[in-house]
C-alpha cells in the first residue's frame, strides 16, 4: 500500500500493519503561511514572511524534521477577509496543508470558521482581536490578545504613574476597535476618564483633526490604536508638528512607531520575546535590515513551534493531519522558543513588559501582569 505524501503527510500502513518509517520515505513536509505580501499591509507582510523563510531555511540546514524537508507555500492575502479564505482554500483544495501559519485579525477571523469545518490547524503569531480567542478549536494565539495588553498598561498608567484622564485614537478596523473597547473598559477599570475618542480609517495618514481633537480635551496620555503600520511615521511626524501633545501611549501594535524622532517619552506595552544574539544577526545579514521586528520574530517562532509539533508527530507514528497537529499541541502544550509560550486555551500564556521610549530607544520600566 502506497501513500503519497506532498503537503499533508499521510500515515501509510504495510500489509503486515507496521508503521511506514519516515526516513525512507523522505518526501517533504508542505505547510502553508497565508500573508499580506502586496497590499497596504505589505511591509509588515515582507517581516513575517522573512521569519517564516529563515525558521524554513534553519531547519532544513539542519536536516530537516526526521529527514524530511520542510516547505511552506507563503499565499498572498493582500490584508483582506475575502483573499484570506479564497488562499485557505486553495491551500486545502490542491494542496491538503494541515497546518497553515495566519496573519491580521480580520483575515484570520475569515478563516476560523473554514478552518474548524476543514480541521485545519492555523497559528497566529502576531493578530490580536479579542474574538480570535474562540474563533475556532482549530486556531492558536501565540500572543496575548488586546484585552490583555490593555489591562496591563491601564494598570501601569493609573496606578503607577498616577494617569487619571485619557483620549483614545483608534483604527476603525476589528483589532482597532477591539483595543479601543478593551482600553475604555481597562482604564475606567483602574479609576480612569476618557475625555474623547475619535476613529481613522484603515491606510489613513492624515491624522491632524483627531490629533488636534485630542489635544484640545487636555488628557494625561493619548492612547493610540493603529494597526497599519504603514502609516505611524505619519502619525508621529503630525503629533511632533502640533508640538505640547500629551504623552502617546499603546500597546505592541505601536511598536513601528517607537523610536522614530518625535517618540521619546512614549509608552507602550511589549510581548516578552528575544531570539538568541547570534540568530538575530544572521536575519539581519541574510535579509539586509538594520533589526529584527517582532513580526519576524514571533513568524520564525511559530514556524519552529509547528516544526516541532511534526516532529513529535513522526516520533510518535501519527499521521500529519490537521486534527493531529492540534491534539498534539495541546499535549507539548509548552513551547520554549522566543520565550516560554504555555497553552492552556487557544490563547498563550506569556509576560507583557512596559517600555518607554528613552533618547529613541524603548526602556523596559515595569513588568506587567495581567489580572492585577
Amino acid at each position: 500500500m502506497r501513500c503519497t505524501l506532498r503537503v499533508s503527510v499521510c500515515a501509510a500502513v504495510l500489509l503486515t500493519g507496521s508503521w511506514v518509517n519516515y526516513a525512507q520515505a523522505a518526501e517533504d513536509i508542505t505547510l502553508a503561511a497565508l500573508l499580506p505580501t502586496s497590499g497596504p499591509s505589505a511591509s509588515v507582510g515582507q517581516e513575517e514572511q522573512q521569519g517564516v523563510q529563515f525558521a524554513m531555511d534553519e531547519i532544513n540546514a539542519a536536516g530537516g524534521i526526521r529527514g524530511h524537508m520542510l516547505r511552506i507555500n507563503f499565499d498572498d492575502t493582500q490584508g483582506k477577509p475575502d483573499q484570506a479564505v479564497l488562499a485557505l482554500n486553495r491551500e486545502i483544495d490542491l494542496n491538503k496543508v494541515p497546518a497553515v501559519i495566519t496573519a491580521f485579525s480580520a483575515p484570520s477571523l475569515a478563516i476560523a470558521p473554514l478552518a474548524t469545518r476543514k480541521k485545519v490547524l492555523v497559528l497566529n503569531p502576531a493578530a490580536q482581536a479579542d474574538k480570535l480567542g474562540t474563533a475556532s478549536p482549530y486556531m492558536f494565539n501565540t500572543m496575548p490578545l488586546t484585552r490583555d495588553e490593555t489591562e496591563v498598561l491601564a494598570h501601569y498608567l493609573t496606578k503607577t504613574l498616577g494617569k487619571k484622564t485619557a483620549s483614545i485614537i483608534y483604527e476603525n478596523s476589528a483589532a482597532g476597535i477591539d483595543g479601543r473597547n478593551d482600553f475604555i473598559e481597562n482604564f475606567k477599570k483602574f479609576g480612569g476618564a476618557i475625555l474623547s475618542d475619535e476613529p481613522i480609517q484603515p491606510a489613513d495618514t492624515n491624522f491632524r483633526p483627531m490629533i488636534l481633537k485630542a489635544a484640545a480635551a487636555k488628557p494625561d496620555v493619548v492612547f493610540t490604536n493603529v494597526i497599519q503600520g504603514d502609516s505611524l511615521p505619519q502619525f508621529v511626524d503630525q503629533v511632533t508638528q502640533h508640538g505640547g501633545f500629551p504623552t502617546v501611549v499603546g500597546t505592541t501594535f505601536l511598536t513601528p512607531a517607537m523610536g522614530l524622532a518625535g517618540s521619546n517619552g512614549w509608552y507602550y506595552t511589549a510581548i516578552r520575546g528575544a531570539l538568541p544574539p547570534e540568530t538575530d544577526q544572521a536575519i539581519m545579514k541574510k535579509f539586509g535590515t538594520k533589526s529584527v521586528s517582532v513580526y519576524t520574530r514571533e513568524y520564525y517562532n511559530d514556524t519552529r513551534i509547528l516544526a516541532r509539533v511534526a516532529e513529535s508527530l513522526i516520533d510518535n507514528q501519527k499521521e500529519l493531519t490537521g486534527e493531529n497537529f492540534r491534539t498534539e499541541l495541546m499535549r507539548i502544550r509548552t513551547f520554549d522558543g522566543v520565550a516560554k509560550i504555555s497553552f492552556d486555551t487557544n490563547t498563550a500564556v506569556r509576560n507583557i513588559d512596559i517600555l518607554q521610549v528613552q533618547n529613541l530607544v524603548g526602556t523596559k520600566v515595569a513588568e506587567g501582569r495581567v489580572g492585577e
